[in-house]
């Protein structure tokens, strides 16, 4: 008589390392996903009537710094390159494009990045302030 081997193919897959592993990579995406939506730091001027900058990826954030620099969400870019940077971009499939002025910024650099916006044919502009401190 022949006997069965009790050498077979393990017919069973152990889960236990690869839930090990996703939990790992759980933490370690909650820990840095904060870290990656760190922007640049503008002195934001102080008004009424404002809206919170939204947070999804259809929006592009231009920042003009307290220096005068321009950047295109976290890339420096030139004033006489803006209206190809934005040309190139794909603002009509629904993004959206807000402007973040430091307060101390001259008023013509503003409205010099603007008039390159409108140029480049983006006819939506969203402007971001922080709210005033009511103090009565």
């Amino acid at each position: 008589m022949h006997k069965k081997s009790s050498k077979g193919f393990l017919a069973e897959i152990n889960v236990v390392p690869f839930v090990d592993v996703m939990l790992v990579l759980l933490i370690i995406f909650m820990v840095t996903a904060p870290m990656l939506t760190q922007g640049v730091e503008v002195d934001l001027p102080e008004t009424r009537a404002v809206e919170t900058l939204p947070e999804d990826s259809d929006t592009v954030v231009l920042n003009v710094l307290k220096d005068g620099t321009i950047k295109l969400d976290k890339y420096e870019v030139r004033l006489e390159e803006l209206g190809n940077y934005l040309k190139r971009m794909e603002f009509q499939q629904g993004k959206l494009l807000y402007l973040q002025a430091d307060k101390d910024v001259a008023y013509g650099i503003v409205v010099k990045v603007m008039a390159e916006v409108r140029a480049a044919g983006i006819q939506k502009l969203g402007v971001v302030a922080e709210p005033e401190d009511e103090q009565s």
